[in-house]
Parts: structure tokens; C-alpha cells; sequence
């Protein structure tokens, strides 16, 4: 700094006075210190009011809706749903639109379609995408075009419930005890999925719900390793909507229409099954006016129906046999109890039941526990004069005795 010669002639001791005045700031430091953390609270309620993440990075559901068509799309003219695709939309017979969102997850990306009907329902949509590639080993005949995706059909004298089941030494099982056991809750859990696929015999039958993230993969997988499949429907059980099965569920309180529509969502899910089967349910399993559209669509698609015992009350049973349609129920819950004493002790009721009326069929989850039990149980039947069978064989044999 150049000194003047004023600062030059003065004492030391002014010059260096005169120097800390002209170079004092007007404010201190901590009035400094105030004036930033003004301006920082200024700027992170800013953020807050007009961020499109007010949670400052927490995970957030984005939903964008849109009408399902693309633009170039509206103009064009619109097919008849009746006509290509069985029932119209339950959302047009509410008199509503149906409409998608996409749900995004703020933290991961993770991209979600869900579709919305008029009464305000969602649905995973996201499975509405994946019928429409070939699942190995599905009869193409065997498929119809539905406003989800493709769904089973019975076609030129062939039947799904024919066409994918499981082998089995049918003129055997007519002579001695036969027990099925059904694995049910798959699709929702890779892991546990798996472990059933791969550590169960073929002849166990597996029923997958709709709901995991690729059904059809692990689907494909069961049958792959020769396990017949089943579908499970939620259904609305007593305690509906505290108790609540999963989006889609069919209601008794909805009408025929609705609810099929309903239905044909879970159908198309998945591919290669030779029946549905309710989850959960035991509200509407028990209504007839309810039920009867479902087993009317088993009828008319070719598809065999599974109760799972669970509901005392349930008209699955005579509905099915008024439409000739492949029936069995479930005779004992294995591991309600999942327990390794209480799932022996149901395996071996099962055992008696199937001595007893030549046929009987339990049904399980996949808890580890269970599979372990279940496994071993299987190693011993022979020697005990009784037959493991699939699903399928199980209902032949009811219906023969």
C-alpha cells in the first residue's frame, strides 16, 4: 500500500491507528455470522415449498397419470372391448376411465405401472406387459387376447388342464392311496420360490399368486422342472379390507362383469396353469352369486378349480360339479402350525385321509420349515403303499370313485 505523506511525517504509533480505521468492516463477525444463517433458512424453505423433493433425498412415490393411450392414438377409432376382449372394463360400467400411474421411487429409480379404475382402485399393471412374451412350453392355441394380455383358452378340443398337466402314472394311482400337496403363496419371494421349485418333487403341484415382480420367469421355471402350476385368485375374505389379499381382489359385493374383469387381470399374469384356485377368499368363496361367474370362466377356459378347505361354508365344491368342472379342496392344512412336531402330525393325518377314501390332498406354504418336513415325509411313502400324484391326477381319481 502506497503511504501518503501526511501517514509518512505522523508518529508510528497514528499511522498504525489510522490504518485499522480505514480497513474496519462495517459489521462484525458474528453479525456476519447472522446474515448467512438468515440467507441459508431463506433458501432451504425456498427449497421446500417449490422442490419437486421436499424430503431432501428421502425415498418418494412420483405419480404421473395419464388415460393409457398415446397421443397419435386418440384420434384413432376405438375397437369394441366387448368384442375382442370378453366383459367391457369394470372402469367403463362405473362410468369413470381407466387411467394408469407411474409410480417412481425417488430413491432407487425403481419405475411402477398401476392402473386405476373408476371406482379408485389400484392394480399392478405390470404384468399386463409380460404375456405378451411366449412362456416356453405354452400352447399358443391355447391363448386369447384379453385388454391386459393373454389368458387361457380351451381351443380345438384342447384344454389347459389337460395340456400342462404334470406326468403321472395314472392306472397306479387308480389301485392304491394317492395323496397331492399343493405349495401355495409363490411368485412373491424368489428365494422361497426356488427353494420349492427345486427341492420338491415334480409330482408336488405349486400355486403362484400374481403379485411378484416376474411371475411368468418363475412360472416358467416350475414347469420346467415338471411341477404342474396353479393360479391363485385373492378373493375377499370376512375380514375385507382389514384382511386385504392384494390389488384386483375379487369382491362379492362388486358385480359378474367386474369381478371377471378382475379375474382376467390375474389370468394374464402368468401362462401354463391347469387351474385357479382362491387366495384367501373365504367371504366370497361362500357367496354363490359371486362365485359363479369365476366358475363359469373355468368352464368356458378349460381350467380346473381349487378350494383350499380353508372356508367351512364355501359353494365352490357343487358349483364346480354343475359345470363339470376338475374340482379337489384342500383336506388338510400341513403346516398351520409351522412347527416340525405339527407338520409331521398333519402329514400323517393326510396319510390316513388317503388310506381312508383312496385320494386326499393338503396344502402348505413354503416356509422352509415345510419344505424340509414335507421333503423327507415324501422319501418314505412308498414303502408305506401310498402314491404322491399332481393336482390334476388327484382330481381324476375323486371324480372316478
Amino acid at each position: 500500500m502506497t503511504e501518503t505523506a501526511d501517514e509518512l511525517s505522523a508518529p508510528l504509533g497514528q499511522t498504525e491507528k489510522r490504518r485499522r480505521r480505514r480497513l474496519r468492516f462495517p459489521f462484525t463477525a458474528l453479525q456476519a455470522l447472522a446474515v448467512l444463517l438468515g440467507l441459508f433458512l431463506v433458501a432451504f424453505a425456498g427449497f421446500a415449498m417449490f422442490s419437486d423433493n421436499p424430503l431432501g433425498g428421502e425415498p418418494v412415490a412420483r405419480v404421473a397419470i395419464n388415460d393409457g393411450t398415446k397421443p397419435d392414438d386418440k384420434a384413432a377409432a376405438k375397437p369394441d372391448a366387448k368384442a375382442e376382449h370378453g366383459p367391457a372394463p369394470a372402469a367403463k360400467q362405473e362410468g369413470g376411465e381407466r387411467k394408469t400411474i407411474t409410480i417412481i421411487d425417488g430413491s432407487s429409480g425403481a419405475r411402477q405401472e398401476v392402473a386405476i379404475g373408476a371406482g379408485g382402485s389400484e392394480t399392478s399393471d405390470q404384468g399386463s406387459a409380460a404375456p405378451t412374451t411366449a412362456m416356453t412350453g405354452v400352447d399358443p392355441r391355447l391363448l386369447e387376447k384379453s385388454r391386459y394380455g393373454m389368458i387361457p383358452v380351451a381351443a380345438d378340443g384342447l384344454k389347459p388342464f389337460t395340456a400342462y398337466a404334470a406326468d403321472a402314472d395314472r392306472a397306479k394311482a387308480a389301485r392304491m392311496p394317492a395323496v397331492a400337496i399343493v405349495i401355495g403363496g409363490l411368485g412373491v419371494g424368489a428365494a422361497k420360490t426356488v427353494d420349492a421349485i427345486m427341492k420338491l418333487p415334480p409330482a408336488v403341484t405349486l400355486a403362484f399368486t400374481p403379485y411378484g415382480s416376474d411371475p411368468t420367469k418363475l412360472a416358467e421355471r416350475a414347469r420346467a422342472q415338471r411341477h404342474e402350476i396353479l393360479l391363485q385368485v385373492p378373493m375377499e375374505p370376512y375380514d375385507y379390507p382389514d384382511n386385504d389379499p392384494g390389488p384386483q381382489t375379487l369382491l362379492a359385493t362388486l358385480g359378474p362383469d367386474q369381478n371377471v374383469d378382475r379375474l382376467f387381470w390375474h389370468m394374464s399374469r402368468l401362462q401354463g396353469y391347469v387351474g385357479i384356485g382362491n387366495f384367501m377368499g373365504a367371504r366370497f368363496v361362500a357367496t354363490e352369486a359371486a362365485m359363479q361367474p369365476v366358475v363359469n370362466e373355468a368352464a368356458k377356459r378349460g381350467l380346473a378349480l381349487f378350494d383350499d378347505g380353508a372356508a367351512p361354508r364355501s359353494v365352490a365344491a357343487s358349483l364346480a360339479t354343475g359345470r363339470a368342472v376338475p374340482f379337489a379342496k384342500g383336506d388338510v392344512a400341513i403346516d398351520a402350525v409351522p412347527t416340525p412336531v405339527e407338520i409331521d402330525s398333519a402329514l400323517a393325518k393326510l396319510e390316513s385321509l388317503a388310506k381312508e377314501r383312496g385320494v386326499a390332498v393338503g396344502t402348505a406354504s413354503a416356509l422352509p420349515v415345510s419344505i424340509d418336513r414335507i421333503g423327507t415325509w415324501i422319501k418314505g411313502l412308498d414303502r408305506k403303499g401310498i402314491l404322491l400324484v399332481p393336482l390334476t391326477t388327484a382330481m381324476l381319481k375323486s371324480k372316478s370313485n
